[in-house]
């Protein structure tokens, strides 16, 4: 029922700037939910990125994107973006959209290490940053 659809992913020099868009479908108030990005990479494994309240209010990001990365919503359109800029090497991974569980409330950062498949996932879009 619950459906995310990750675009915009790429191949990118450091430096250059992407924009990832999550496309939610299947459900109802869409407004009511917690919406994370989450990445995996091969050296770090699964990474939570960034979080964004259900009405865009709050938002929480980790500290090495904090000043690159703005994570932003449209509800009337039901998408989620993530603007990435001044990319490194280091953001190199799938990125994925994950939706909470539960509406009306959710985590500053998802429980990854003790629930790694929480709540709804995208099938994520591919990141790479390459000299």
């Amino acid at each position: 029922e619950v459906q995310l659809m990750e675009s915009g992913g790429g191949t990118v020099q450091p430096g250059a700037s992407l924009r990832l868009s999550c496309a939610a479908s299947g459900f109802t108030n869409f407004f009511n939910y917690y919406i994370y990005w989450v990445r995996r990479s091969p050296g770090k494994g699964l990474e939570w990125v960034s979080t964004i309240s259900g009405g865009g209010g709050v938002t929480y990001y980790r500290d090495s994107v904090k000043g690159r990365f703005t994570v932003s919503r449209d509800n009337a359109k039901n998408t989620v973006d993530l603007q990435m800029n001044s990319l490194k090497l280091e953001d190199t991974g799938v990125y994925y959209c994950v939706r909470d569980p539960r509406p009306n409330d959710g985590w500053v950062r998802p429980p990854l290490e003790r629930e790694p498949h929480f709540g709804h996932w995208g099938q994520g879009t591919q990141v790479t940053v390459s000299s």
